[in-house]
């Protein structure tokens, strides 16, 4: 007997474990999915902006993220560096957020667990299972195809929220070809842990030079001695590159700033790479009949900063009060929710396109982070959005 759910969410990151608290706290029937049984790790910078935090103390994960604080898995941050590409360096204190909240660097196996679990105990119903496409009936979409156990299975709903990562099936599927991100508005990037590494304590650190524009390399310190580390590079220029990622670590690795900050049988462990896809491409279409994206399936990472935890928080938020609309008017066309795509613009657009804009005249003008990083330092539109869009 095929029971339906209110509403079916694919992916249990941020963006879709955000938006089944949200839905879960009004009351609706939600299901929450993953290919993954949680604590996983996910590759990821793993910095987490006080605005985010606010938000989810304001859906009742101030004790959760507190407690994971004291346990030493959030680590606090302070302050930010930025290395131009002459060695200029800008420092700069982070604010907290409206709500007296700390910015962190927070690893996604101990990050998103934490928001997997308050939907739980907000009311979602977790299962472990791989969505391999979303079902269609006259060309709306009326639940998920899920393998679990080996087995596939049909699931139903009155809505679908694809929250499935830069991969999604569920955008692949809905997403026509000729509107997908493009190489221009896409990034690649490898992140690995270090340790042995002597950090900055509580501060983040930008490497924007001259080999890796329009890019950066980081570090994000998680503990003493220990830090997320990694690069990244925009897709179409990555393309035209001889290196590989890995070469290009090493390289910075080598770099006498940071050779010198290495000790005595430091390594580097969990390496990995992946995709970005950023928010700077127009006209992108994020919802469809009973099926609307959120996250890194919609496609909204920052194009200069590489961030995307906010965004994924902010359209959860948005999509959240969209969903609940059409299901109150009981009217889930695309039509029904297509303000969604309104929200999205009107929420995050104006950062998306100043993002971009920075990135291309960066990338053309290298002297001109010098001269921000120099002459202007923490008063220019380059230091604000780094350390409002981590």
């Amino acid at each position: 007997m095929t029971s339906e759910r209110d509403v079916i969410v694919v992916g249990a990151g941020p963006a879709g474990a955000t938006t089944a608290v949200y839905l879960a706290q009004q009351g609706y029937d939600v299901l929450l999915l993953d290919r993954h049984q949680f604590p996983r790790d996910k590759t990821c910078g793993d910095a987490v902006p006080a605005g985010a935090i606010d938000t989810l103390n304001h859906l009742g994960m101030g004790d959760k993220i507190q407690q994971a604080v004291q346990r030493g898995e959030l680590y606090p941050l302070e302050s930010m560096r930025l290395v131009s590409p002459k060695g200029y360096e800008l420092e700069a204190m982070f604010h907290k957020g409206p709500g007296g909240n700390d910015s962190y660097v927070a690893p996604r196996q101990y990050f998103d667990v934490l928001i997997q679990q308050h939907a739980i105990d907000s009311g979602a119903k977790f299962r472990q299972a791989q969505a391999t496409a979303p079902l269609l009936e006259n060309g709306r979409v009326v639940g998920v195809k899920v393998k679990e156990n080996g087995r596939i299975q049909e699931l139903h709903s009155k809505v679908v929220v694809g929250a499935d990562g830069v991969t999604s099936v569920i955008t692949r599927t809905l997403r026509p070809k000729e509107n997908q991100h493009t190489d221009g508005h896409r990034a690649v990037a490898l992140r690995a842990y270090i340790e042995g590494l002597k950090e900055f304590p509580h501060q983040v650190e930008f490497y924007l030079y001259n080999q890796i524009l329009p890019g950066y390399a980081w570090i994000f310190p998680t503990a003493q001695n220990r830090a997320n580390i990694g690069l990244g590079m925009r897709l179409d220029h990555f393309r035209a590159k001889k290196q590989s990622l890995e070469e290009m670590l090493d390289t910075f690795l080598a770099m006498p700033a940071i050779k010198k900050r290495l000790q005595p049988g430091w390594k580097l462990h969990d390496m990995a790479t992946w995709q970005l896809n950023f928010g700077s491409q127009q006209h992108l279409q994020h919802v469809y009949d009973s099926a609307i994206l959120v996250g890194d399936a919609a496609g909204l990472i920052n194009p200069l900063t590489g961030g995307g935890i906010h965004n994924a928080i902010i359209s959860a938020k948005l999509a959240a009060r969209t969903v609940h609309e059409a299901l109150q008017r009981n009217d889930t066309s695309r039509s029904s929710m297509q303000i969604y795509e309104q929200r999205i613009h009107e929420a995050i657009w104006g950062s998306m396109k100043r993002s971009y804009q920075f990135q291309r005249s960066l990338m053309r003008f290298p002297m001109l982070i010098d001269f921000l990083v120099k002459r202007m330092k923490e008063n220019s539109g380059l230091a604000k959005m780094f350390l409002t869009k981590l």
